[in-house]
């Protein structure tokens, strides 16, 4: 043996070296070359870019910055298979909702019940009862798309951008089994509509529209619900449950956020493994609702400022008071 290997320090520095080496291409690889070089199970979150926008759309509507910087990359986790297995058997094992609804024709979307009024059904035990549950006046959507959201049985992850004011953000991290049960809803106004087409990413000739994992759902304006947009931008997030009557969990994800983590994960961490109902985000920057109304005014997200103060004054005078310690183990007032 050459003299140049009986050396044990120079054996050991050309193992560290080669060490360091590969250690250093398997960092700066792109994420389609490791794909291929270091794949482990066929469950592996989708690498390749999931819809590519042209440079004009959406110069001006940036993503809510964040001060923690994993919040750029992707989340991945390696239970992935049994999450997925564990949350496909929980929807097959569902069952019908006992929920009723009040149905009928109101001058407005809600009904207009007074708050007293609405407040008696919290407590109301028998099964029969009919709540009063919005639909008063119909939702301004196709049968098309009506009976593509009744297809949605599993899981639905719900957005919507009204007024054109946000932009499509495609999520990141999503498992290459996810889209087999989990359905993309993007419910956007006509205003919004137009602007995508003016982009070129969707076809005015279509009747379906659909951008990367989104599946958008035109809202008419024509048969407006109500004159502002923000208003009925709010519908899909709080009833989710009557637009997506057979799916088993869903999820809203507001257009100024970007989901950076796989929705089973969020269902199973937050919802299934606890053994709850429901999880709600916290806001990025606010920590109770007058601060959040305060921005709002500050912003012009709501032109009416006296609707606004009424609103807040309400909330008051039913017992809303700004956030503070005393709270805990709460973290905020609002949600996001």
């Amino acid at each position: 043996m050459p003299l140049l290997f009986q050396s044990k320090r120079l054996c050991f520095s050309c193992f560290y070296l080669f060490a360091t080496l590969f250690l250093a291409l398997y960092v700066t690889v792109s994420p389609s070359i490791k794909c291929l070089l270091f794949r482990v199970t066929p469950y592996d979150p989708i690498q390749s870019p999931l819809f590519s926008y042209p440079s004009s759309y959406g110069q001006h509507k940036h993503v809510l910055p964040t001060l923690r910087s994993s919040c750029s990359s992707p989340v991945f986790f390696s239970d992935y298979p049994f999450v997925f297995k564990e949350i496909k058997q929980c929807c097959q094992n569902q069952t019908d909702s006992p929920l009723r609804y009040m149905q009928g024709k109101a001058a407005t979307f809600g009904g207009n019940f007074s708050l007293e009024k609405r407040i008696s059904y919290f407590d109301a035990l028998e099964q029969r009862i009919e709540f009063p549950c919005g639909f008063l006046k119909p939702f301004p959507i196709n049968d098309y798309d009506r009976a593509e959201m009744g297809s949605c049985k599993e899981v639905v992850v719900v957005s919507a951008i009204f007024g054109d004011h946000d932009k499509i953000r495609q999520p990141k991290g999503i498992g290459s089994k996810t889209l087999d049960i989990t359905c993309f809803i993007m419910f956007v106004d006509d205003v919004t509509l137009k602007g995508l087409i003016n982009h070129n990413l969707i076809s005015k000739e279509s009747n379906e529209y659909k951008i990367g994992v989104w599946r958008l759902v035109n809202v008419s304006s024509s048969e407006g619900l109500y004159r502002n947009p923000a208003m009925n931008g709010v519908i899909p997030k709080y009833l989710v449950h009557r637009l997506f009557p057979n799916a088993k969990y869903s999820i809203w994800v507001d257009a100024k956020l970007q989901l950076v983590v796989d929705p089973l994960l969020l269902i199973h961490s937050l919802v299934i493994k606890e053994g709850v109902d429901m999880a709600v985000s916290r806001h990025p920057f606010f920590t109770n609702t007058m601060e959040e109304a305060m921005a709002t005014t500050r912003w012009k997200k709501w032109l009416h400022i006296d609707e606004i103060q009424m609103q807040m004054e309400t909330y008051c005078r039913n017992g809303l008071r700004p956030w503070s310690p005393s709270k805990l183990p709460y973290l905020s007032g609002r949600t996001a």
